[in-house]
């Protein structure tokens, strides 16, 4: 099973960008996928997670700002990121969500640079 991210690069404050993740393998038909970050020096923490019927979930640090969705005919969840932070700045990777194991190979993540 692969997890490929992509979508980052360097935005200013205020700034958006779209995240997109292409999962193989059956990891999409009845798991909640989620997206996680990952800053220098900070452990990996939880973005959004999205379930396979579209509920969504967000810590409040994001709530409002961030939007994770899915499109199972394409094995993708997305995340579309608004009103961009410095604090919002790391690695961003896919993965099951927290509740539903995880794998244990996270991909390369794709890097979310948030700076004026």
């Amino acid at each position: 099973v692969q997890l490929l991210a992509s979508g980052g690069g360097l935005v200013q404050p205020g700034g958006s960008l779209r995240l997109s993740c292409v999962a193989s393998g059956s990891i999409f038909s009845a798991n909640s996928m989620a997206w996680y970050r990952q800053a220098p020096g900070k452990q990996r923490e939880f973005v959004a997670a999205v379930g396979s019927r579209g509920t969504t979930n967000y810590p409040n640090s994001v709530k409002g700002r961030f939007t994770i969705s899915r499109d199972n005919t394409k094995n993708t969840i997305y995340l579309q990121m608004n009103s961009l932070k410095p604090e919002d700045t790391g690695v961003y990777y896919c993965n099951r969500a927290p509740w539903d194991n995880p794998l244990p190979s996270w991909g390369q993540g794709t890097q979310v640079t948030v700076s004026s």
